[in-house]
């Protein structure tokens, strides 16, 4: 697939949390997604992880009880694993999606939601939501804002708001000061990740009714 400029990127505070290993799982897929994408945030998180590294290695050592090691290997087994920023490949979906989907959008088990709108809803830990949002091309979804924190990433096709215009590879990260409406661009229907932290606020009544149902 032919790459697009990438103009709207991650910031320190997200890539700092991966690197860390402290974001929720939804936020390390969609992180580890756009990273595989993008040259500049994938080339930030590098020097964020050699920070990291060095200063655990100047950290003052600790005691450790007897089976200190082995609880630790057991909460690693037992903890969620964050998709590895691996490079990109040809498809609509990079590699760290497409273990999510089992595949690229044609493994996609689309779910109507209203107005030509389909999702699928994907498996993640629970502490954030992540789902992949068909969107016909010129269709709105309804206006809303936030409760917590939204992350959209473009994967096919674009998309417009009131701040500016989302291409492929582009992240919009919106928070409880934004309100908007996103639009899908003319030509290509638009396909998108979104991960959310907390439930949207919608402003229409009948989005607030199925929002239930949705997920959202």
């Amino acid at each position: 697939m032919k790459m697009t400029e990438i103009k709207h990127h991650l910031n320190d505070q997200l890539l700092i949390g991966y690197s860390a290993g402290s974001l929720p799982e939804a936020f390390s897929l969609i992180v580890a997604t756009h990273i595989s994408l993008c040259d500049e945030c994938r080339a930030r998180l590098a020097e964020f992880d050699a920070v990291g590294g060095q200063v655990m290695m100047q950290s003052q050592t600790a005691e450790m009880s007897e089976d200190g090691l082995a609880e630790t290997l057991a909460r690693i087994a037992g903890g969620a694993q964050a998709p590895a920023p691996t490079a990109r490949r040809s498809g609509v979906f990079p590699r760290p999606l497409q273990g999510y989907v089992q595949g690229d959008v044609e493994a996609v088990k689309w779910k109507r939601v209203g107005g030509g709108v389909r999702q699928m809803m994907l498996s993640t830990d629970g502490q954030a939501t992540a789902r992949l949002l068909y969107i016909p091309a010129g269709v709105a979804v309804p206006d809303h804002g936030h409760r917590g924190t939204e992350l959209t990433l473009v994967l096919q096709g674009a998309f417009e708001d009131e701040t500016d215009h989302f291409g492929r590879g582009d992240i919009e990260i919106a928070d409880e000061d934004l309100n908007h409406q996103p639009v899908a661009a003319h030509g290509a229907d638009c396909i998108c990740l979104a991960v959310t932290d907390a439930p949207l606020r919608f402003s229409g009544i009948i989005p607030r009714i199925a929002q239930r149902f949705m997920q959202i």
